[in-house]
């Protein structure tokens, strides 16, 4: 596999699982086969290409990437560690990964499958911040000495991550399933179930949002998916969501004082939209929404502040613009744009011009 490849896909894979990445890494080769023309793409394509992977910072992270390396080193990823690591977002489990797999270098690599077969093996125990440099140490001395790892690192690497990822699992080892258990020091001490420990996951925060959809007319009136114009605001470069955009809202709170927000700004609540809920690694949200016209796009679009809300920029944009491949919306605000293109009547919502029949525009690829 080439550099650029093992870098999107590891970029990919951090905190995600392998069958939902591997959809978004043939779009992502498709629309940006290498370094320079992901170099050249503009930060809310990328984003927008990356929405419902989570974790957007990684997005970011590889279009940066890519920048430095045609800027930096003639659009070739180096081969030096040193040089890698200095990238964004490429750490010491990456530049290992690239360096391996990409390069055929003996370079060892640890991410949480390979720790769990290493700590096994050699029947480490501690918690995770103790063992990171035992692990490592591990890692490397395969590769230092003559043998399988040396002779064909890429091989032995994937072959540790893929023994993690199906064999070697958290709960209820396959040990007899397992091509090295003669070798596994834990399942010699009956240890096999207890190292490492199983992480428990703590319990997700409950966060109430609330969220106003609001929508100026085109020139044929309200109704109109593809020429709809809704406001959408930026989120600041850092938190959740860093740099998407979405329709204005607010996390916690009473749900009133958004809705007295926006009268304030002399938009007419059309209805309100179901409420849904918004489920992130951590987080739980429990989403309202209503949709409000604004006036004439003409007298509003460059007038509105939406900084009291804690948004860096906002505009104006097509509905169904918006929905598109290039905007940069965080998956709750597709999902809110979707919702409000569903017409009143399938809400048990009254009538009025979002009554009217919608032709919703395709999904973002």
């Amino acid at each position: 596999m080439d550099g650029y490849s093992v870098v999107v896909s590891e970029l990919m894979l951090q905190q995600t699982r392998v069958d939902t990445v591997l959809d978004y890494f043939k779009r992502w080769k498709a629309r940006w086969p290498g370094w320079p023309e992901l170099a050249a793409a503009e930060l809310d394509e990328v984003l927008a290409q990356w929405t419902g992977l989570g974790y957007y910072n990684r997005a970011r992270n590889l279009h940066r990437t890519a920048i430095a390396v045609v800027q930096q080193h003639g659009g070739q990823l180096p081969h030096d560690a040193a040089q890698l690591g200095a990238l964004p977002g490429l750490g010491p489990y990456t530049v290992g990964a690239v360096r391996s797999l990409a390069f055929g270098l003996p370079a060892a690599l640890v991410d949480g499958n390979v720790a769990r077969v290493l700590t096994r093996w050699h029947a480490l125990v501690g918690d995770g911040g103790t063992l990171i440099k035992p692990l490592w140490q591990k890692a490397e001395l395969e590769l230092e000495v003559s043998g399988p790892a040396r002779a064909d690192p890429a091989s032995w690497n994937q072959a540790l991550m893929e023994l993690g990822a199906t064999v070697c699992s958290p709960r209820k080892p396959q040990c007899a399933a397992c091509p090295v258990a003669q070798h596994c020091l834990a399942l010699a001490q009956g240890l096999q179930d207890s190292i490492p420990p199983v992480k428990q996951r703590a319990a997700s925060a409950e966060v109430q949002a609330h969220y106003a959809v609001v929508l100026s007319p085109a020139s044929s009136g309200l109704g109109d998916p593809l020429a709809d114009r809704v406001l959408l605001g930026q989120r600041p470069p850092t938190g959740r969501w860093a740099g998407l955009w979405e329709p204005p809202g607010a996390e916690q709170g009473d749900p009133q004082t958004l809705q007295q927000w926006a009268k304030a700004q002399g938009w007419q609540p059309l209805r309100d939209l179901p409420a849904l809920q918004h489920v992130l690694t951590h987080r739980k949200y429990a989403v309202t929404a209503g949709v409000y016209a604004a006036a004439d796009l003409g007298t509003v679009s460059a007038e509105v502040d939406l900084q009291p809300l804690g948004y860096v920029a906002a505009r104006w944009q097509p509905l169904g613009q918006a929905l598109g491949a290039v905007t940069g919306l965080s998956r709750l605000g597709q999902r809110l744009l979707e919702a409000a293109l569903q017409p009143a009547a399938e809400d048990g919502q009254g009538s009025g011009p979002a009554t009217t029949k919608r032709r919703r525009p395709p999904s973002p690829a």
